[in-house]
């Protein structure tokens, strides 16, 4: 399970907004791995994040192109 997995889940479902849990849940793999895949790719820009509200709790998404 890598960054690849998570970021053509994202690419599947454009525009809409998910939190690291439900990408989680949805590709069937541990949090923590789905969690460090998206760290990585944060750094890369490539996909968008905002802050939930709630303590250190981010949602993800890519944009529609």
């Amino acid at each position: 399970m890598g960054q690849q997995e998570v970021y053509d889940f994202l690419c599947k479902n454009k525009g809409k907004w998910f939190t690291s849990r439900e990408i989680s849940e949805k590709l069937k793999v541990s949090i923590g791995s789905v969690t460090m895949s998206l760290k990585k790719l944060r750094k890369t820009n490539i996909i968008k994040y905002k802050n939930t509200g709630k303590r250190n709790t981010f949602m993800y998404k890519v944009d529609k192109r």
